[in-house]
């Protein structure tokens, strides 16, 4: 079953030199499994997640043949019905918690806000779903924590806190910006283990969205690699390693291996065809 269709994204900015075309032709279907979207910085990846919530603000401009949550086209709904759609049934967790929580609230006034802003709940309602929900991303204390605010925890916790508040009111996607990448590599797995079981036990979908090819080939199902804001290849995750397109093939040819150690790593060539293909 397919829960969302993106037909013919594209995402252009105006500069001096004319519109800059930052997402290019981005067309895939999602049904409920990990998605993983990876490439360079700037190739495109996060521009596609905010453009599908349509967090991206003129003078920016976005535009596609469709793209379709659950049977309807996001782009004919108005900004009132979009911001039911956000949070409620798509959730997006960004990359740094720092800049995502709010500073001047504390940990449980944000969690027990974002609940009730998608459902008619009594404050102690909220309060005991968003202690439920601390505790299913393995947070010990959660009553000490919901009292904290976001300066007094670390990036882990942060990020967890997080995931936490985007999966409080049950959406049916999430759309994760390098939730990782801020986190070292131990908080890393257990981050990814406490999202993985949350999306399976729910049966969502996941948009992930990474730099990191070695972490996306374990963590999803299907990825995407973008360059230059198209998508070149397509293919399953456990199959990573063995992708044909040159560009793919550089980026995991630019990586270090424990199991191969090397003098030097390669460097990435590019070709500016690969920025005219259409996958």
């Amino acid at each position: 079953m397919t829960l969302l269709s993106v037909k013919d994204l594209r995402v252009s900015f105006p500069t001096r030199q004319g519109r800059f075309e930052a997402v290019r032709g981005v067309s895939f279907d999602l049904g409920r499994e990990r998605l993983g979207i990876v490439g360079e910085s700037g190739s495109g990846k996060s521009m596609t997640g905010r453009a599908i919530l349509r967090l991206i603000r003129k003078p920016a401009e976005v535009t596609a043949s469709h793209i379709n949550f659950d049977g309807r086209n996001l782009l004919d709904c108005s900004e009132r019905e979009m911001r039911r759609i956000r949070g409620s049934q798509i959730s997006m967790v960004m990359q740094d918690p720092k800049f995502s929580l709010n500073p001047v609230m504390t940990v449980g006034q944000q969690i027990v806000e974002s609940y009730r802003m998608h459902n008619r709940a009594s404050l102690k309602e909220a309060r005991a779903k968003a202690l439920e929900m601390l505790n299913a991303v393995s947070i010990r204390e959660p009553e000490r924590v919901m009292d904290t605010y976001p300066h007094e925890v670390s990036g882990g916790m942060g990020q967890r806190i997080m995931i936490a508040m985007m999966l409080v009111a049950n959406p049916r996607l999430l759309i994760a910006d390098e939730p990782t990448s801020a986190l070292d590599v131990s908080v890393q797995r257990q981050v990814l283990s406490i999202m993985d079981g949350l999306v399976q036990q729910r049966g969502m979908g996941l948009i992930f969205i990474s730099h990191d090819l070695n972490l996306v080939s374990e963590f999803c199902d299907r990825v995407l690699i973008m360059y230059a804001g198209r998508v070149v290849e397509t293919c399953a995750a456990d199959q990573l390693h063995n992708a044909r397109h040159p560009y793919t093939q550089g980026l995991l040819n630019s990586l270090p291996r424990l199991d191969q150690p090397r003098r030097h790593l390669d460097v990435l060539t590019r070709d500016v065809a690969w920025a005219e293909e259409v996958l």
